[in-house]
């Protein structure tokens, strides 16, 4: 029996199409780099500020430089692509640190550290 069919081999009829607010807006990555913020406008009116590409990430108090990105536990090629995400170790200034936020909806990179150097 062929896939995306009924029973009696009669097709399934989609019932409607995606509304624009059910749609989903282009995926971002955010890119060890120079820092680099862009302004979204969202439902409402709301206005967020996403991160493209970032250099600091705030440990506490103090806000340090990352060298490069060690490990991404959800996707090994991601770290490869010095691409950083929730989750992902980054060795810095102080030593290695957990990003513990998502860069790509708050518009900045905070994180703890997890062993000094």
């Amino acid at each position: 029996m062929k896939l995306g069919r009924k029973a009696s081999g009669g097709k399934y009829i989609k019932r409607r199409k995606k509304k624009s607010r059910e749609e989903s807006g282009q995926k971002r990555i955010v890119k060890l780099d120079k820092d680099k913020r862009k302004n979204i406008r969202g439902r409402g009116g709301k206005k967020k500020t996403v991160l493209l590409s970032g250099k600091f990430i705030n440990l506490g108090k103090k806000k340090v430089e990352i060298k490069n990105v060690l490990e991404t536990p959800s996707n090994r090629f991601l770290a490869r692509q010095n691409i950083l995400t929730k989750g992902t170790i980054v060795d810095t200034e102080l030593g290695h640190a957990k990003i513990t936020n998502r860069p790509t909806q708050e518009g900045v990179i905070n994180g703890i550290l997890i062993k000094k150097e």
